[in-house]
């Protein structure tokens, strides 16, 4: 495995009947008519691994509703249980995203799971279809376009779209001309399909999941399609799956996010003794960032080497939601405001290798626009951005805005799938109380939408994947033990 396919999951970070059904199906039952070809295990390439890790292709169908037509890679990985005698099956870890990879997660965030949960599963690992070292597309997008302000959907100073719908266009025009057939077929529902048929390759009556951020979503929408092939499911870090919005309502959940978890932000900025305060109490921290975006906004300063080769308001703005992912990165925030108002910046932040960006831009791009038709009309995001920017002016508008999905000429193949209560209640959600990307309020939607099928752990933390990251040991303990025994809470529960 290469540096580069390593540097993909990183770049990412930009992530859920009333009996149980059909147990005794034969093995190979899958998506597709055509039985799943069988894996064949090697040694992974690359450096960092843990030595246990192996590595194989399944080949899928590009097209599912074709099972006979062409047929596309994906890559795979996997470590062993640690004790046979104690095995249960398989524990999928599905990345966040769209554009994530967990193929490296086995040797990675799969060895801080707890013994007996590494004892009870072999731990998997994928890089969904679309994303390389699988079969990988790219649009071929301008440099400055792959910007991360720029791609996520800033309006401009003044609260005008017209910028965002010309990017919008051109985007989508180039992803027209280079993504080929592949990038027609990227989709929530498609890479679901394709796990089932890495579970009949691996020859698993039904697998287990741990999917976090939008791997929440992908694991949902499995457990909805294949409901009698899910064992337990923890899904952590969930968003609201309105079928009628998908993607656009977790952008819009970035409003909410923000409020939520900013004020986290101030309270450790004002401490006293911290070697990156900004001011002595923490109500000050929110008008001085908000007075900061808008003098960048004026006077951008320059900054060499990053894209874009300035600081503006924008730029600041997507610091700032980056940074409130994890308290951890609070000092990049806080260093970058202190640079700022003294009018010099640090050197510019390294970015991953631009075909990772194109690769994992293009993944994200065909699935957040095929999973759901997106507003072609100017005016509708005219609209919300004037009332997103009057209620959340920390966020400025981003949230309601265009994407390139506005101007996506590819029909939807499919409606969004409809989370519902129908299948086993084996499913587990786990949510910060205050996490900036995916808020409580979307797993509550979640829960809603799951009815009897699961329970919300709500956690009393701060930041982005609450299990063996950003949580506490209340939370961590909960939902070890639901993938090691499969006991979970009799009712929604706290951990404070």
């Amino acid at each position: 495995m290469t540096q580069r396919t390593r540097t993909f999951r990183n770049a990412a970070v930009v992530g859920v009947s009333t009996a149980l059904l059909g147990i005794s199906a034969p093995v190979t039952a899958s998506a597709s008519s055509r039985p799943a070809e069988p894996l064949v295990w090697t040694a992974c390439q690359g450096t960092g691994l843990d030595p246990r890790q192996q590595c194989a292709t399944l080949r899928v169908p590009m097209d599912h509703a074709d099972p006979d037509g062409p047929r596309i890679d994906v890559a795979v990985s996997r470590i062993p249980s640690e004790n046979p005698d104690a095995r249960r099956g398989v524990l999928l870890l599905i990345a966040g995203g769209p554009g994530g990879s967990s193929l490296n997660d086995p040797s990675g965030k799969g060895q801080k799971l707890p013994q007996d949960v590494r004892d009870t599963y072999d731990l998997v690992g994928f890089a969904p279809r679309g994303l390389a070292p699988s079969t990988s597309v790219d649009c071929g997008l301008e440099h400055a376009d792959l910007a991360t302000s720029r791609l996520r959907p800033w309006p401009a100073p003044d609260g005008s779209v017209d910028g965002n719908m010309a990017t919008a266009r051109r985007m989508a025009d180039a992803c027209v001309r280079n993504g080929g057939e592949l990038i027609k077929h990227l989709s929530t529902a498609n890479e679901a399909r394709d796990i089932d048929l890495l579970r009949a390759a691996l020859g698993e009556r039904r697998i287990s999941a741990w999917g976090t951020s939008y791997g929440t979503y992908v694991g949902a929408v499995y457990a909805q399609k294949f409901p009698h092939r899910t064992d337990r499911v923890l899904l952590d870090s969930v968003g609201d799956p309105d079928p009628a919005r998908v993607n656009r309502a977790w952008l819009a959940a970035h409003e909410q996010g923000v409020e939520d978890t900013f004020p986290h932000f101030a309270a450790w900025a004002a401490e006293p003794g911290n070697p990156d305060r900004l001011a002595p109490r923490a109500a000050d921290v929110r008008p001085m960032f908000l007075r900061l975006a808008a003098r960048l906004d004026r006077e951008p300063i320059p900054w060499p080497g990053a894209n874009p080769e300035e600081l503006n308001g924008n730029v600041l703005r997507q610091t700032m939601l980056d940074s409130l992912y994890s308290p951890s990165r609070y000092p990049t925030l806080a260093r970058l405001m202190r640079a700022a108002q003294k009018g010099t910046l640090p050197p510019a932040p390294q970015a991953p290798p631009e075909a990772v960006l194109q690769n994992v831009t293009a993944v994200g791009a065909g699935t957040l626009c095929n999973d759901v038709a997106w507003p072609t009309s100017q005016a509708v995001y005219e609209k919300g951005v004037a009332e997103s920017r009057a209620t959340y002016p920390l966020i400025a508008g981003m949230p309601r805005n265009a994407m390139l999905c506005a101007a996506w000429p590819y029909p939807q193949r499919e409606a969004p799938v409809r989370i519902t209560d129908e299948g086993p209640s084996t499913i587990m959600l786990l949510s910060n109380e205050r996490d900036v990307a995916t808020p409580l309020a979307g797993a509550q939607k979640m829960r809603e939408a799951l009815g009897r099928r699961a329970v919300l752990v709500t956690v009393d933390s701060t930041g982005h994947n609450p299990y063996l990251a950003n949580g506490n040991a209340c939370g961590d303990g909960t939902a070890s033990r639901f993938l090691a025994t499969g006991q979970r809470p009799a009712a929604d529960a706290y951990c404070r």
